[in-house]
Parts: structure tokens; sequence; C-alpha cells
């Protein structure tokens, strides 16, 4: 028997000691409050600075009160013992005249932890209220709180089909209109930006001829041709391109700037690229022509 008592005591030895040095207070910062009223509970523990010790947090069951917030302060270490505290401001929606509150800290050990309790604080219920004053005093207030509102579907799809409605209409009457109005800006754009990078290049063809800018340009004016009548100039020759528009000078402006590719001639080419531009500024000011006749329809 004895043996046995030796060894429950060796048991949990630990476990006395363990209480005897962790020492833990609570208390209230007020004795009393009203029903739901903000209150601070002060936990404060000292312990060797060699344990570990942790405090409640907000998945601790605190039963008819309910943890507003919680401020933790910086522990500090004096001889070897470490002191911790945290303030819980809660309020209290217990019916019941005074209530006992004792929030324990937690010891961690390897395998489990020990709760460490303080004396329970109490707290009585303040159920009185100021008095009543004679004649109310109602505070000005023009700031209105909007109100959700439902959406009403029905109204809603209705507005969505006429809208729908007014642009299949308009688009029926004005749609062919509108594009012909698009692909006019579109041209015009176009055109300036050719017209742009024309002038460019072939002012640097007259003062420094070379094979890769003559074949450029004839490259980049055969391209704008292209876009602008949808016909294949890029696979033409020169000659064909003469026959095609009917017009022996476009050849003899393509063979002036073709012999500085395939020759290695550099004559004058002001001249040729000048009547081919003018072809081109042509062309554009007839096809612009045709689209605003036909948006006028």
């Amino acid at each position: 028997m004895a043996k046995l008592l030796t060894a429950l005591f060796l048991l949990f030895l630990p476990f006395i000691v363990s209480a005897q040095q962790v020492n833990v207070e609570g208390y209230f910062l007020q004795d009393s409050a009203m029903l739901g009223e903000r209150v601070g509970y002060v936990l404060k523990a000292q312990y060797p600075d060699t344990y570990q010790v942790l405090f409640p947090d907000s998945s601790y069951g605190y039963g008819d009160q309910v943890l507003l917030e919680k401020q933790v302060f910086g522990s500090y270490t004096v001889d070897g013992i470490t002191s911790d505290s945290a303030v819980y401001f809660m309020s209290n929606f217990s019916l019941d005249p005074s209530i006992f509150v004792a929030l324990p800290v937690y010891e961690i050990l390897p395998f489990d932890s020990i709760p460490h309790f303080p004396l329970e604080a109490e707290l009585k219920l303040k159920l009185t209220i100021d008095s009543i004053p004679e004649q109310l005093q109602f505070k000005e207030n023009n700031v209105y709180q909007p109100l959700a509102k439902e959406i009403n579907w029905i109204i809603v799809g209705l507005w969505a089909g006429a809208v729908l409605a007014v642009l299949v209409i308009l688009y029926l009457l004005f749609g062919d209109r509108i594009r012909k109005f698009i692909a006019e800006r579109s041209e015009k754009r176009r055109w300036k930006k050719f017209e742009k990078r024309w002038i460019s290049k072939t002012a640097l063809l007259s003062s420094q001829p070379s094979i890769d800018l003559a074949d450029e340009i004839v490259g980049h004016w055969k391209w704008y041709m292209e876009r602008l009548t949808k016909k294949p100039y890029q696979e033409w020759t020169s000659s064909e391109i003469s026959t095609k528009m009917d017009d022996k000078k476009v050849f003899e402006a393509l063979r002036g700037i073709d012999m500085i590719i395939y020759a290695g001639h550099t004559p004058a080419s002001q001249e040729s690229t000048d009547y081919l531009l003018e072809v081109a500024r042509k062309t554009y000011q007839e096809k612009v022509t045709k689209i605003k006749n036909e948006r006028a329809v």
C-alpha cells in the first residue's frame, strides 16, 4: 500500500509543483454593469521563464458573456519569472444577479496542457436605468439610411426588350449607312498614313538612292493599291498593271524605279514617284466619292 501511494505521489508531483509555480490572477475593472454593457476583465499570470503558457482566445467558451475584444500586453521577465497580462472586454447577457468568472491560462506540456484558474471574480448586474425626463429630447438628423429594394425583373426584362427592339430597328434603318461611314473614315486614315510614309521614303530615295529602298517603295505602292481596289497588284508586273489600268505613264513610272532595282541605274526618281502618288490619290478619291454616294442613297 505504501508503495502504491508513493507511486501516485511521484506521478502527480510535477503537476503539484507546476501548479505552485504558476500564479494566476483575474478581476473585473468594475463591480457592476448593466445588461450588455462593455466590461473589462484583467487576467494576469506569473510563471518561470522556462514554461510555455497560453491565454484563452476567441475559441474559448465564455458562457453568457460575449467576447468583444482582447488586448494583450507585452510580457517581461525579472529574476527568471515571466509576467503576462491581457484584458478581455466582454458583454454580459445573463439575468442572474451576479456572475462569477475565472478565465484560465494553459501551461503547455509535451503531450498535454494544464489549466491554471484564478479565484472567481464577481460582476453584479445593474438593473437600474437613468431617470426618464418628463419631456423627451429628440436629436435632429437629416441623414437617411437607404433601404435595399428588390429588383423587379419583369420591368427589367421589358426595358431590355424595348432597348433591343430599338437597336434592331436602328440597325435595319441605318446599319448600311453606319458601315459606309466607318469604311469612309477607315479609308481616310489609311490614306493619310500611306501618304506620310510615301513622302518620307521617296524623299530619301531622291537623296540616297538604293536598290532596297526602291524595292520597298514599289512594294508599298502595290500594297496600298491592292488594299484600295481589292485587286492583286502585288502579283502583277509593271506592264500588267499598266494594261489593267490602261495608263502607260504608270508603266513608265514603275519602270523608272525598276531600273534602280534590276539595272542598278539611279535616274531621277522624283517624277516617277510623284506620278505614282497622284495615281494613288486619284484612286483613293474615287473610292471615297463612291462610298459617300452609296451612303447618301
